[in-house]
């Protein structure tokens, strides 16, 4: 499995605290409700900063 950094992992969990707030929201401007687009959303904004995040698989 892969290993995220800590800021990662923080960073995700902030994301998922803002999905389930109901005031997370996608490139496009709509509110998100999946849990999996939640976890994506948090992992490219740490990859964005420099965390250790295991790149995107194609």
């Amino acid at each position: 499995m892969a290993k995220y950094s800590e800021k990662a992992g923080e960073k995700v969990e902030k994301t998922m605290h803002e999905m389930k707030e109901g005031t997370l929201k996608s490139g496009s401007g709509k509110k998100v409700t999946s849990k999996k687009q939640a976890i994506a959303i948090g992992l490219s904004e740490a990859r964005k900063e420099g965390a250790k995040v295991p790149r995107k698989k194609s």
